[in-house]
């Protein structure tokens, strides 16, 4: 028997001029004991059905309709019942650890304040209920830890006290939204598989909410597929990821980069679109190209990078070193990829390749001119031109108080300031078309559009002063799997025609495996291995690479 069961449950946002309906007529039911997850591009309405459970939907959403009821207990018929058991028998994880961790107060005092809420019990016993359960989510010495503050703890240490949070009143249902997106692929590993253990030990019953397949291949027992508000197809996992019956399902299983092979383009079945090299050629007339002779474009030598952390009292300062004696080169018209888990410093070099940051020692050659030691603003300018970046969130990269059109065309005024306004319109228009956007983009502001189309509004803006080489850092993290097949797609041609040099940097394998030549792997500030991408995916020699590689949630896995 179900423990969990929505039945028609719809969630509406009555706006001033029309009604949003986040969630149409969902039925869902959960085991105890099992996975159910729960997948769909962003405002598909994954998250509204998890926060409907226990009445979180913030005003103007209301719950319109259905019910939701844990075994016999229907808990929307009283307010009461939601409150009473959200937290009780109901736990939730959320996404970013930190925002749901108080900063002011330890880890101790939050478990707790929460246990003694929901609990009849003394602190004595509340103490020694929370020191159990952080030793059972994996918090090595818990009993000193007890006492430390949420930025004392790393991400992945902060996602099992949040998970020790969700588990401390017992509850029997566990809603966990999207709980491994921000953590690398080994923290997200640990995270997976305490889920299952603790799914299995306590006979809970658990929503996963994700939009990441390969994690629902390798921990959900069913899957529940949702586009605009609506569940499209439910089932078990493998017969949904290997025999999808809706169109919709076919697209997002296909535009999940696969970890074990390499291939030349990501199939979109819904929404691909083929003019985008068309559009692209109106770039192309305005580009600058250089014949592409295989050259080192980039050079790094022995490249080191410290921080002093001023955070310890009494003024002492401990130098971080976050990247250390790096070397590696990246031939003009490459692809190179970094990877490694968070601290590694493969953001640490990208700044340094960019200017943003000074390396404290070594060199980076640009088309054989050494520009860590270029020191007039006016030369290194002509070099900035050159070296565009496109950065990880592509809200916060944008400026929301201009238009696109100015966020656009503010690099091409500074490098071409004489341009007519003709002229300026033309090339932002064309810029815009070649990333699949429409010349009437360029009068809204960043906030009007959705993440894949900001993302593309970047690109746009980074291919402004025709670039030789694009910095891509985490491009793509943020966005559905969809969306991420269209940038990638994108990127992948306007490589090709505009003679691009990239240097990707991501914690995403499969990702990489299908985006880059060749692949270093970075670990604590230093260059374990680099390779031919292939020759690292079937082959790789560093003990760490391995780990990795092991590590990365696959999509195949199902077939198994």
């Amino acid at each position: 028997m179900s423990f969990l069961k929505i039945k028609d449950l719809s969630v509406d946002y009555k706006m001033r001029k029309e009604t949003v309906y986040a969630a149409k007529n969902v039925n869902i039911e959960v085991n105890k004991g099992e996975i159910l997850g729960l997948v769909g591009e962003s405002g598909s309405g994954k998250s509204t059905v998890g926060n409907a459970i226990i009445n979180l939907i913030d005003e103007p959403g209301k719950v319109s309709g259905g019910s939701v009821m844990l075994g016999d207990l229907n808990i929307h018929t009283d307010p009461n019942n939601v409150i009473k058991y959200r937290g009780r028998k109901i736990g939730l994880i959320f996404q970013d650890p930190q925002t749901s961790l108080n900063p002011i107060l330890t880890i101790g005092e939050q478990l707790i304040e929460t246990i003694q809420t929901h609990l009849d019990i003394n602190k004595d016993e509340a103490k020694n209920r929370a020191i159990n359960l952080l030793k059972e989510v994996g918090i090595r010495d818990a009993e000193n830890r007890f006492d430390n503050y949420p930025h004392q703890f790393s991400g992945g240490m902060r996602q099992r006290v949040v998970i020790s949070l969700s588990l401390c009143c017992e509850p029997e249902l566990l809603i966990a939204d999207e709980p491994t997106t921000a953590l690398d692929v080994s923290i997200q590993s640990q995270i997976l598989d305490l889920i299952k253990k603790l799914t299995k030990e306590r006979n809970l019953a658990v929503i996963l909410i994700t939009h990441d397949m390969g994690v629902i291949a390798e921990t959900a027992d069913r899957v529940a597929v949702m586009r605009s508000g609506n569940v499209v197809e439910i089932g078990i996992t493998k017969d949904i990821l290997t025999k999808p019956r809706e169109t919709y399902t076919k697209s997002l299983v296909s535009s999940v980069p696969p970890t074990n092979k390499k291939i030349s383009r990501f199939v979109i079945i819904e929404k691909e679109n083929n003019d985008n090299k068309e559009n692209n050629l109106k770039i192309l007339n305005r580009w600058t190209k250089k014949e592409i002779i295989k050259q080192d474009l980039i050079q790094v030598k022995d490249l080191s990078k410290s921080f002093d952390d001023n955070f310890f009292t009494e003024s002492i300062k401990n130098s971080v070193m976050a990247v250390n004696g790096v070397s590696f080169k990246v031939k003009e018209g490459e692809s190179f990829g970094l990877v490694g888990e968070s601290g590694s410093g493969k953001s640490t070099i990208a700044k340094m390749i960019v200017n943003l940051f000074k390396p404290s020692s070594g060199e980076i050659f640009f088309d054989n001119v050494c520009i860590t030691k270029i020191k007039k603003n006016s030369e290194m300018m002509k070099f900035r031109k050159q070296i565009q970046m496109i950065f990880q969130d592509p809200y916060s990269s944008l400026n929301g108080r201009l238009k696109v059109r100015d966020i656009v065309s503010e690099p091409i005024k500074l490098h071409n300031p004489l341009i007519s306004k003709n002229d300026l319109d033309s090339y932002v228009f064309d810029l815009l078309e070649s990333v699949e956007l429409t010349q009437n983009s360029a009068d809204r502001y960043p906030h009007e559009f959705s993440g894949g189309q900001r993302q593309r509004i970047s690109i746009a803006r980074a291919l402004a002063t025709q670039p030789r080489l694009l910095v891509c850092d985490e491009p793509t993290s943020a966005l559905d799997v969809s969306i991420q097949a269209q940038i990638l797609n994108l990127l992948k041609d306007l490589q090709e025609q505009l003679n691009l040099t990239i240097l990707f940097i991501s914690h995403d394998l499969p990702v990489v495996r299908q985006m880059c030549d060749r692949i270093g792997v970075l670990r604590d500030g230093k260059l374990c291995e680099v390779s031919n991408t292939e020759d690292l995916f079937l082959n790789p020699q560093h003990d760490y690479t391995k780990e990795l590689l092991h590590l990365m949630p696959k999509i195949e896995s199902i077939y198994n």
